[in-house]
């Protein structure tokens, strides 16, 4: 069973995930399948799961620019 930090954590991690998938898809006009595929296989991604990070914590506006800094090196 998850702690109550464990699930607080998640809850903003997947309401984080749902503003970077919409920003995708609004701002790079992608599908919403394409959204999710950058998202989520992206090391963006990764740092925002590691609780370590903090990244969870952060405007999606922050974090988007460091997506979208992953996306243009790839």
């Amino acid at each position: 069973m998850n702690t109550r930090e464990e699930q607080d954590r998640q809850f903003l991690i997947e309401c984080l995930t749902n503003e970077l998938v919409t920003m995708l898809m609004d701002e790079r006009g992608l599908t919403m399948e394409q959204a999710m595929d950058a998202v989520y296989g992206s090391h963006t991604y990764e740092k925002v799961e590691r609780p370590s990070t903090g990244l969870y914590y952060q405007s999606p506006v922050y974090v988007m620019d460091m997506l979208y800094d992953e996306l243009n090196v790839a």
